[in-house]
């Protein structure tokens, strides 16, 4: 997830737990449907595959992070015209591609053509503008470059979800749902629906978990898809940071920030209490805190049961230093 513009995001957390209350939303039933992430070990989630250290959501920055260790993998997805799903942070193929344009506007051969690296830099994710030696992977699509030892020009371009759920059959997911804008709900609705009939089809509905920013989206997709875990939109997760309404029947985990606007999200207390209520949580940076050791540290103790790292080579270098249970791999529980 990432921070949307601040106006709409200070109204929204303002006014989402009273807007809920007010529809009389109905809390989720005590036994939720769904896997139990929270009884699972700690989790190293590579958020975008990783984005400071590989070009954001390619397949070269899948299976990197999952040779590095990483134990899910996080990725959004948009639609092309011709109705296939992809994974893409942004709405436009602009900042991190040689295109411009909407991915809406396009064929799945038109975003196949462009190079997904193009504008990578190592550190800093996407910048374009820069002198063309900033970008060490740019070239490797078109056959200019040679992609690095064990990898393809393929995994450098933007992939279909289909193609990474075929990929990484055994890598749990968490997958979120974009839309062409934050005011464009329809197209929040339209990728829910392809996102929902394209893992009913595949028969994906275990180690995935899917979320929005959008609501609505997170709804239609869980009317679609009920077998699979949710992680509440932002007006669910507000509501029960601030009024303790339960989200919707579904939810597995809640994914939050560290902080927002300097006020502290991803506390002990807050997740003792999420905890308490049968849901794991899951914390993601994006500028939302430094992401360095001393902060993967507080958040493991605080017993987070999962950190989105941009950095999977950092997170895994700390996470074998302290000798941290994983998924399949004995350790130390740092929460008892």
């Amino acid at each position: 997830m990432r921070v949307t513009p601040l106006s709409r995001r200070i109204a929204a957390i303002t006014l989402a737990p009273l807007t809920l209350l007010a529809l009389g939303a109905a809390p989720a039933e005590a036994g939720r449907r769904g896997e139990n992430w929270l009884d699972k070990p700690f989790v190293h989630i590579a958020h975008q595959g990783g984005e400071s250290e590989a070009p954001s959501n390619t397949m070269y920055a899948f299976r990197r992070a999952v040779r590095l260790g990483a134990d899910v993998l996080e990725f959004d997805v948009h639609s092309t015209v011709d109705g296939v799903l992809v994974a893409s942070h942004d709405a436009s193929v602009d900042r991190t591609t040689d295109g411009t344009g909407l991915i809406r506007d396009k064929t799945y051969r038109e975003l196949r053509a462009l190079d997904a690296a193009y504008n990578f830099v190592p550190g800093r994710n996407a910048v374009p503008g820069l002198p063309p030696e900033s970008y060490p992977l740019r070239g490797v699509r078109t056959h200019d470059k040679r992609p690095p030892r064990g990898y393809h020009a393929t995994d450098f371009v933007i992939p279909t979800v289909r193609d990474v759920l075929r990929t990484f059959r055994y890598v749990p997911l968490s997958i979120e749902i974009k839309g062409t804008t934050d005011a464009d709900t329809e197209s929040f609705l339209r990728n829910a629906r392809l996102l929902a009939g394209l893992l009913t089809k595949a028969g994906r509905t275990r180690d995935v978990i899917v979320t929005s920013f959008n609501d609505a989206a997170v709804a239609e997709f869980h009317r679609l898809a009920p077998k699979v875990a949710l992680a509440p939109g932002l007006q669910g997760l507000t509501s029960y940071f601030f009024a303790g309404v339960r989200p919707i029947d579904g939810t597995v985990a809640l994914q939050v920030p560290v902080t927002y606007q300097g006020v502290p999200i991803a506390t002990p207390a807050f997740i003792a209490r999420a905890h308490a209520d049968g849901y794991a949580v899951h914390v993601w940076f994006s500028g939302t805190a430094p992401e360095d050791e001393a902060t993967y540290n507080t958040l493991i103790d605080a017993c987070a049961d999962g950190l989105m790292s941009s950095w999977p080579a950092r997170m895994e270098r700390l996470l074998d230093e302290r000798g941290i249970a994983r998924p399949g791999t004995p350790g130390t529980d740092p929460c008892g």
